[in-house]
């Protein structure tokens, strides 16, 4: 069995996780899977995501600020000469699923939470990137208040932005806030919008997420 290892020290959520995702999806074989991270936090999240999966997991701290998980990851459909069984996929269910449908995510400030503006700026950052992430993307992004920043000159989350747009996510900012702020000839990624469509574009969907 093949043994990979992930260096995550110093990455932010949720970049261990995508890091790890990103290495399971290469595997041509089972294998044993080493993440080395920072932070308890980082710990607990990988753990949890190996047991959705159904990979045996295990963590230890090698030292201060440095913890290693290790999980077994098996895949579907191998011949199995160690007498493990690979984690088959979850069977297809009829029960709707709002992520499959009109998903709308809607940003209303430049940071994420309330506390340090430090720390919401980087979290925001750390969400945008999530999403880009995801299997199944959404179909808007709503940008309004102060959420305008993040579609402008300057934004931390640019790349990741028109990396959605380009897959077909629509990415609006409101005309009326980026006037107020100033930004109206900053905008770089998406298009101009109004209150009327804001409000029918949320009234419309199956789905609305709200992260700040």
């Amino acid at each position: 069995m093949s043994r990979i290892v992930v260096d995550a020290i110093g990455d932010a959520c949720p970049l261990p996780i995508v890091k790890t995702k990103n290495v399971i999806k290469e595997m041509k074989s089972s294998g044993t899977i080493e993440v080395l991270v920072d932070n308890e936090i980082a710990v607990q999240n990988l753990t949890k995501m190996a047991k959705i999966t159904g990979y045996p997991v295990s963590s230890k701290k090698l030292e201060e600020n440095k913890y290693l998980v290790t999980m077994e990851v098996m895949i579907a459909g191998e011949d199995q000469e160690s007498g493990q069984t690979p984690v088959e996929e979850e069977p297809a269910t009829c029960t709707p699923d709002a992520r499959r449908g009109n998903k709308v995510i809607v940003i209303s400030a430049n940071q994420m939470g309330s506390g340090s503006e430090e720390l919401g700026k980087t979290l925001l950052k750390g969400f945008i990137y999530a999403v880009t992430q995801q299997e199944e993307l959404p179909k808007t992004m709503l940008f309004y208040n102060s959420g305008v920043y993040m579609t402008c000159e300057d934004s931390p989350s640019l790349e990741d932005l028109k990396s959605l747009e380009a897959q077909g996510v629509n990415i609006m900012s409101c005309g009326t806030c980026l006037n107020y702020y100033g930004l109206s000839e900053q905008l770089q990624v998406g298009s101009v919008t109004n209150m009327y469509d804001i409000v029918e574009t949320m009234e419309k969907a199956d789905l609305i997420i709200k992260p700040c």
